[in-house]
């Protein structure tokens, strides 16, 4: 059965179940506007949770088919998954940052096997045991996978623009970290009970009450730039803060109040964090050893395989920002590479 929230002010949430996945479930936003409901979100591709959007929709008072536009905070499949289907449905448009879209479109065009041998090649570099890499190497996973396509977004969100939703103020807040492209949504309309602060934010998995989002590598097999996205997101955390929201809207987990007061958790812990991996990093190590040694929700021994990967993409995006701030440094020679502290004495 669907759980439905009512926000108030036009506002709804449908919680879309993510299969076998911690998380639990993805917010879907359901937002009135003059030309019919538009969703914030779609939630993962599975029939299970296709099911509940569709029941969940008409326990809001709409359906599928009554669907005007769909706007996408950033491109992961818990948050756009279903977002062809209700286009499908719907002739609904489905908006997205360019940076985000540029992603969607690589992946609709890019080969498994392109994928494989570009994952293989920067766990190698980054120091993965041979066994940890073989699978990837290996023919037979592949032909097994199912095949993943994106729906093409059909308009761009604009970071600082209102978003073309009659009757409502939404602007889009480019918030850079967890994706190239993520997007906060700052409804700039009276909070419908009153409550200070500026609007409401839908946050996407910039800022969520309890946890803190994936920040990795941004993976492009075709594109050798040195990015730094922990940097993107705490600058992006920043600038959310001082809008100050009435109330945040977040993909996951519930809705809060004090959005700067989340802020500055978030970024108190990245600087604990950035301090704890200069302790692991007195002798040097590689990006896979950092990740077996830092603090993650569960042992390394009980870590999934994919999800050491993401672990290893976490770490390397840490020694990134380190390396950037002058305070960690690659070691020479060092193959395949070790970084260590710098000391600053």
């Amino acid at each position: 059965m669907a759980e439905t929230f009512d926000h108030g002010g036009g506002i709804r949430s449908v919680r879309v179940p993510i299969p076998d996945n911690p998380l639990g479930h993805t917010l879907v936003y359901v937002v009135d506007t003059d030309r019919g409901p538009v969703l914030i979100d779609t939630g993962w591709d599975d029939p299970g949770a296709w099911s509940v959007l569709a029941e969940g929709l008409r326990a809001c008072g709409t359906d599928v088919s009554g669907i005007h536009g769909v706007v996408i905070t950033h491109h992961h499949p818990d948050h756009h998954g279903l977002s062809g289907k209700v286009r499908e449905a719907s002739g609904a448009w489905i908006a997205m940052h360019a940076a985000d879209t540029a992603i969607v479109r690589r992946t609709r065009e890019t080969r498994a096997d392109r994928w494989f041998t570009y994952m293989a090649a920067k766990l190698t570099a980054a120091g993965a045991p041979e066994e940890h890499i073989a699978p990837l190497r290996d023919p037979a996973p592949r032909a097994g996978l199912p095949g993943f396509s994106p729906a093409l977004p059909d308009r761009e969100i604009v970071p600082g623009e209102l978003l073309d939703l009659p009757g409502r103020r939404l602007r889009a807040i480019w918030t850079p970290g967890h994706t190239p492209g993520h997007v906060c949504l700052h409804l700039e309309e009276e909070h419908p009970s009153r409550l200070p602060g500026h609007g409401r934010l839908f946050s996407g998995d910039h800022l969520l009450p309890e946890i803190t989002p994936h920040i990795g590598l941004y993976e492009d097999p075709d594109d050798a730039t040195v990015t730094d996205p922990l940097g993107d997101y705490l600058d992006s955390l920043e600038r959310v803060g001082r809008l100050a929201p009435a109330e945040v809207l977040p993909a996951h987990q519930h809705v809060f109040t004090d959005g700067p007061s989340r802020v500055r958790e978030l970024l108190a812990h990245h600087e604990e964090r950035l301090a704890g991996l200069l302790g692991l990093l007195a002798a040097p190590l590689t990006p896979w050893q950092l990740a077996e040694r830092m603090e993650w929700n569960r042992p390394w021994e009980q870590i999934p395989y994919g999800s050491r990967n993401i672990a290893v993409s976490e770490a390397e995006a840490h020694l990134r920002r380190l390396v950037k701030l002058g305070r960690a440094e690659a070691v020479p020679g060092s193959d395949p590479v070790t970084y260590v502290a710098v000391d600053r004495a």
